[in-house]
């Protein structure tokens, strides 16, 4: 994407912010915990927040944390759930925080969006030294049968280049962290991902999938007919036609750290 577009769709995301909420996954707390290990402290930025899907998740797990949203509508969704939160204005590339006054910026489904050759050293600079910076994504496990079935029938828009195990390797190996050295000051970048799932039915997939930003940006009557075969899909498919199901997920982590 351009800019351009790259600003469009990073910025669909507060329309939907309700439905976001509810719909969304927590991320594997054993891929948080993974993300966290080499932090030299419990200061933790959640950066691109959103409604605080991973801000929840580190909370559980003990984390000092602060919160930065650049959407105004996640952002109150955000307040609104995690009222005790430190919950702050801003972005990746002008980040509201004093130098070196966190050990780790973590950030759930959102480094993509991030404009690295800014955010970079901002990032840096707001990490502490030994810091750690990671990104997490929550992407579908197309290894089970069914789930690369919907897929095929979803289409680029609600199941995009990063939402699926292969295609998230492929997407994130070194794409979306600041280059090594130079002065985002970042060492070699590691992957690893995590077993997870969320408990759905087809209707509640059927509205998980038209959070994502293709279909936010997508025509109205496209959209409807592409969540119309998605629907038909997952009523006819045994695994998913009858009640709550389990989609099969992993949390992919990216992490390096500040040199």
């Amino acid at each position: 994407m351009d800019k351009d577009e790259l600003l469009l769709h990073a910025s669909s995301f507060g329309a939907a912010a309700v439905a976001y909420d509810e719909h969304r996954p927590d991320y594997a707390r054993a891929a948080v915990r993974w993300a966290l290990a080499p932090a030299p402290g419990p200061r933790v930025l959640d950066l691109g927040a959103g409604t605080g899907k991973l801000t929840g998740t580190l909370v559980t797990l003990g984390a000092e944390v602060i919160a930065v949203e650049p959407d105004p509508a996640m952002l109150t969704e955000l307040r609104r759930s995690l009222p005790d939160v430190r919950a702050l204005s801003g972005s990746a590339e002008t980040i509201p925080l004093p130098d070196a006054s966190v050990d780790a910026v973590l950030a759930g489904n959102a480094m993509h969006w991030f404009d690295m050759a800014v955010a970079g050293p901002e990032i840096a600079r707001v990490l502490a030294p030994d810091g750690v910076l990671a990104g997490l994504w929550n992407v579908m496990d197309d290894g089970v049968e069914w789930v690369a079935g919907l897929a095929r029938v979803s289409g680029a828009a609600a199941i995009g280049p990063r939402d699926t195990p292969t295609s998230w390797r492929a997407e994130t190996a070194g794409m979306h962290l600041p280059k090594t050295g130079g002065a985002a000051r970042f060492g070699s970048p590691e992957q690893a991902e995590f077993p997870h799932g969320q408990r759905r039915t087809a209707d509640s997939l059927v509205a998980t999938l038209a959070t994502h930003a293709g279909m936010l940006l997508m025509p109205e009557q496209e959209r409807d007919a592409t969540l119309g075969r998605i629907r038909a899909f997952l009523t006819n498919r045994p695994e998913t036609a009858r009640g709550d199901f389990t989609l099969p997920m992993l949390t992919g982590v990216l992490r390096a750290r500040r040199l």
